[in-house]
């Protein structure tokens, strides 16, 4: 099972479950796991009696929410850290405690996701500067339009910090109609594509892509469009 870890305060809610669609898609076992303090997949993800940790199957992708550690799921499931079925782990993390405990430094990719929203950027970078020991991250930024001067403020900002930032950018448009398309997958409770823009799409198969180098090019592209 491959760890993947997703820090910072932005919303990474929505895009996570798109991600791991298309990695169900492709034939993968799947599990997000939600560690923030919000726990905004417990209102996104319908579920039936949820308890105070649990875990959920959402279009194929199985969600767990309220877990402290990988340990804690492992129980959960009858099953030990090394047996758990899961080709992948999605952690949404927002606070360094559950970076720790999830031990994502161990992971096989991190991504740091922010806007350049003052309160995003600066509680994402607070999160960092609290790992103890350094870790590397591809930046995922939303934005409207990033330049190179949006680049440079992030960099100047972690300065300080133990992240090592890798070479790739990944960029999101902060597009209303992405949005749109969002909450009206929210009302039904779907996972469609068809309305998100091709800049969101190719932010998501470029982040498939970090996850795993075999996971890319037509085969990805034709997913999403059936999706």
């Amino acid at each position: 099972m491959k760890e993947v870890g997703f820090v910072g305060a932005f919303d990474k809610t929505d895009l996570l479950i798109y991600v791991a669609k298309i990695l169900t898609v492709l034939g993968k076992r799947v599990l997000i796991v939600d560690t923030t303090i919000t726990q905004k997949a417990k209102y996104v993800v319908p579920a039936l009696n949820p308890t105070l940790s649990y875990i959920t199957e959402f279009e194929e992708i199985d969600i767990a929410v309220g877990f402290k550690n990988i340990e804690g799921i492992a129980e959960y499931t009858n099953r030990t850290v090394d047996t758990l079925e899961y080709d992948y782990m999605l952690i949404d993390i927002d606070n360094a405690e559950s970076a720790m405990k999830f031990k994502i430094d161990k992971a096989v990719q991190n991504f740091f996701v922010t806007s350049f929203d003052t309160y995003d950027i600066r509680r994402g970078l607070e999160i960092l500067n609290e790992f103890p020991t350094p870790i590397k991250m591809t930046k995922v930024l939303f934005s409207k339009e990033v330049t190179k001067e949006d680049d440079d403020y992030l960099n100047y900002l972690s300065l300080g910090s133990k992240v090592m930032w890798e070479d790739d950018r990944i960029y999101f448009p902060l597009e209303m109609g992405d949005k749109t398309a969002i909450i009206e997958n929210q009302k039904v409770s779907k996972v469609r594509f068809e309305n998100l823009t091709s800049m969101y799409k190719d932010g998501m198969e470029f982040i498939v892509a970090k996850i795993d180098p075999k996971l890319q090019g037509p085969a990805v592209r034709k997913i999403m469009k059936e999706i």
